[in-house]
């Protein structure tokens, strides 16, 4: 496993961070810009004219966290991402639902998938053993789908799993703006480790494994979800879902979650093994700067 591999999103045309510092940062999503907290921004803001810009700011007054709409704005807008659209709106857990340091990942999925499709299908064509050339692949914590849709737009067939259903509505609804057909994505309102724990008993297989779990959570019928606890018997519980095929693949995102790159890898591989893959931060960089923000943490590797 190689370490210290951060991945970098630099912005695309859906997105730009156009300034940090003193605790907050400035984004754009779309036609939107957003200022929001951010713990990781010690430094100074370099371009203090550039955030009376902002449509918004979100902001905590007694411990409670609310947004101030200083523009008006609709009610939920559309971000491109690449190949697809996702709808962002303004939540009030500061979220926009899309989480741009995922970019790297979403195109290595895309790639992943893109690289399955190709060579079950050239093993079709020669009349070797073939299940069918659409690459199943799992997305738990799945949230508003991005990495499902990517996934979905490049030749997979998902099974999207969360436990909220205003989440899954929200995902679903992507899908569609992202004009994907009802048969590349299947919709499961359920807590992540029960689910697998079914498909484990069932025999089912994943040839891609996608996991983004919280610190702590609710499932949908009230089950409790803490990382320190959970996460290590749903690595355990994957291990029987992960296709053995050659490149499957697997990554699990960490946010939030105040663990280091070394404790996912550590964990991921007292289940899998040894494993050729990479791990590191997630970072947001500055548009024209060289200054970045942390954003979360990764593992990934492929078979």
């Amino acid at each position: 496993m190689k370490s210290d591999q951060h991945l970098v999103t630099n912005g695309w045309e859906g997105y730009e961070l156009l300034d940090s510092g003193e605790n907050m940062k400035l984004e754009r999503f779309g036609e939107v810009v957003v200022a929001r907290p951010e713990t990781q921004a010690l430094w100074a803001k370099l371009k203090p004219e550039l955030w009376g810009s902002a449509h918004a700011l979100f902001a905590f007054r007694d411990s409670k966290g609310s947004w101030e709409v200083k523009k008006q704005i609709p009610d939920v807008w559309e971000v491109p991402l690449g190949s697809v659209t996702c709808l962002a709106r303004l939540t009030g857990f500061k979220h926009v639902g899309i989480f741009p340091e995922q970019e790297p990942n979403w195109k290595w999925v895309a790639e992943q998938c893109r690289t399955l499709r190709s060579r079950v299908g050239t093993l079709s064509e020669r009349g070797e053993e073939a299940r069918d050339t659409a690459p199943k692949v799992l997305n738990l914590f799945g949230y508003t789908g991005a990495a499902s849709l990517v996934a979905a737009h490049s030749g997979g067939l998902v099974t999207h799993v969360d436990s909220s259903k205003q989440s899954l509505d929200w995902a679903h609804e992507n899908a569609r703006r992202s004009k994907l057909g009802e048969d590349k994505i299947r919709w499961i309102l359920d807590d992540a480790l029960a689910f697998v724990k079914r498909e484990a008993r069932r025999g089912a297989k994943y040839d891609g494994i996608i996991l983004d779990p919280p610190a702590f959570g609710r499932g949908a019928k009230g089950e409790v979800w803490k990382i320190e606890e959970d996460l290590p018997k749903l690595l355990e519980a994957l291990k029987g879902l992960l296709s053995e095929k050659l490149g499957s693949f697997f990554l699990l995102n960490g946010y939030a979650a105040g663990y280091a790159p070394l404790s996912f890898v550590q964990a991921v591989e007292s289940v899998f093994g040894n494993v050729l893959g990479e791990s590191g931060e997630l970072r947001i960089q500055e548009s024209q700067t060289n200054r970045a923000i942390p954003a979360g943490i990764y593992v990934r590797f492929v078979r």
